[in-house]
C-alpha cells in the first residue's frame, strides 16, 4: 500500500522539478543581463560602440572622399571590436569564480553544462550585436559622407556580412573557450594577448614554422574575412586554426569546469 500511495507523489515531484526548470532562453537572458550588470562587462560594451564610433570618426576627417563608402566604413571597425570581444567572452566565463557566485549558480542549476552553453549564446549574441552596431556606424558615417562631399556609396557585398559574423563570433568564443580552461580573469586575459603573439613571432622568425603558422596562426588564417570573398583553401586554413585555438579549449575547459570543485 506504501508502494502505491508513494509512487504517483514522487512522479508529481519529479515532473515539478522538471516543469520549474528555467529553460536554456532564460538562462542565456540571465547571463546577458550578467554582461551588462557587472562593471567590467558594462564598460566593454560600451567601449565597443565607442570604438566604432571612432573608427568612422577618424575615416570622416582624414580618409579620401572616394574612400568614404559604406564598406570601407564597416570593414575597419571590425578589427578593434575583435580585439575586444574576446576579453568580453573571457569575463563572462570567468566572472563566475572571481565573484564567487559558481556556487550559487550551480546550485539554482545543478546542470554545468546548462548554464556553459547559456554563457556561450550570450558571447555569440554579443558578438553579433557588435556587427550590427560596425552596421549602423557605417551606416551614419556613409550619410554623413555624401552630406559632406565624400562618395557616400552604399555598395555593399552581402559575403562580407557573413564573414563578419564569422570574425566576430569566433573571436568571441575563442575568448571564452581560454575563460573555461583557466577560470582565472587576469591570467586568461594575459594568455590570451600573449600567447597569439608569440606564436606569430615565432612563426616568422623561424623558417621551418613558416609553413604550420600559415594554418595555425589566426592573424593569418582570419585575414580573408575582411574580404568578400574566401577561397576553399583559406576556409580549410581557417577551420584549422580555429580546431587548435578554438575548439580545444572549449572542450579541455568543458571538461575542467565540469570537475572542478565548488568552494
Amino acid at each position: 500500500m506504501t508502494t502505491v500511495t508513494t509512487a504517483p507523489e514522487t512522479a508529481a515531484a519529479d515532473h515539478r522539478r522538471v516543469e520549474h526548470r528555467p529553460s536554456l532562453a532564460r538562462l542565456t537572458g540571465v547571463e546577458l543581463r550578467k554582461l551588462v550588470d557587472t562593471r567590467a562587462g558594462r564598460w566593454l560594451l560600451i567601449t565597443i560602440g565607442l570604438v566604432s564610433a571612432v573608427i568612422v570618426t577618424l575615416q570622416l576627417v582624414y580618409a579620401p572622399d572616394d574612400e568614404q563608402t559604406f564598406a570601407n566604413f564597416f570593414t575597419p571597425s571590425l578589427v578593434p571590436v575583435g580585439f575586444l570581444l574576446p576579453v568580453l567572452g573571457i569575463l563572462s566565463i570567468t566572472s563566475e569564480w572571481s565573484q564567487r557566485t559558481a556556487l550559487t549558480t550551480f546550485a539554482l542549476v545543478p546542470r554545468r553544462e546548462r548554464v556553459i552553453a547559456a554563457k556561450l549564446v550570450a558571447v555569440v549574441l554579443a558578438a553579433l550585436a557588435s556587427v550590427l552596431t560596425s552596421l549602423a556606424v557605417a551606416a551614419v558615417g556613409t550619410l554623413v559622407s555624401s552630406a559632406t562631399g565624400g562618395a557616400g556609396s552604399w555598395q555593399f557585398d552581402r559575403m562580407l556580412l557573413l564573414h563578419a559574423a564569422v570574425f566576430q563570433v569566433a573571436t568571441a568564443l575563442i575568448g571564452a573557450g581560454f575563460g573555461l580552461l583557466l577560470l582565472h580573469s587576469p591570467l586568461a586575459i594575459v594568455v590570451y594577448l600573449v600567447l597569439p603573439i608569440v606564436w606569430s613571432v615565432l612563426g616568422e622568425l623561424v623558417r621551418p614554422l613558416h609553413r604550420v603558422a600559415g594554418w595555425l596562426d589566426t592573424n593569418l588564417t582570419m585575414e580573408p574575412l575582411f574580404t568578400a570573398e574566401v577561397t576553399a583553401g583559406q576556409w580549410q586554413r581557417l577551420a584549422v586554426s580555429l580546431l587548435v585555438w578554438l575548439v580545444v579549449p572549449l572542450v579541455a575547459g568543458l571538461v575542467r569546469t565540469m570537475r572542478r570543485e565548488v568552494t
